[in-house]
């Protein structure tokens, strides 16, 4: 893999990673520690610790597919995984602002599971350039329909309190 590409890929996760955590729940401890949870809920240190994982594994298979793609002078599938990843991106740094800063959980678990659809079709790109790096990323739609389903429980939990 290129470190430019790997330097490119890293850096578009770390705006993400640093743009959704402006939003994220040490904003709005109070607001987050009302709220009802299910008795699946991770532990508070989970998350950080996954989500530092998945963005290593988001920059690393994203540039292995990258550089595979435009070895193999397959410019135009490398464009369209560029902007899958970028929206992918949207979608994740997006689900903080609406849960944790606008605190609308509706339209959360809704954004959380346009997040799994395009962090599935993410690994399935990646993986038609090279099945290691669509493996390497399996963890992250995993993740994601995980995030669907506690995100949905929290809203449900929380709709008449609302």
């Amino acid at each position: 893999m290129k470190p430019s590409t790997l330097a490119a890929t890293a850096l578009a996760v770390a705006v993400a990673a640093g743009t959704g955590s402006i939003a994220g729940p040490r904003r709005t401890p109070a607001w987050f520690a009302r709220l009802r949870k299910p008795c699946y809920q991770p532990p508070d240190v989970a998350f950080p610790v996954a989500w530092t994982g998945l963005y290593a594994d988001i920059a690393t298979a994203s540039a292995v597919t990258l550089d595979t793609l435009r070895a193999a002078e397959q410019h135009d599938e490398a464009r369209r995984y560029v902007t899958a990843l970028a929206t992918n991106l949207v979608l994740n740094a997006g689900w903080s602002w609406l849960f944790f800063r606008f605190h609308k959980l509706g339209p959360a678990a809704i954004g959380a599971a346009a997040l799994t659809v395009s962090s599935a079709d993410l690994a399935r790109r990646a993986a038609a350039a090279d099945p290691r790096a669509g493996w390497a990323l399996s963890p992250y739609p995993a993740w994601c329909a995980f995030a669907t389903v506690l995100s949905t429980h929290i809203w449900r939990l929380n709709r008449s309190s609302r």
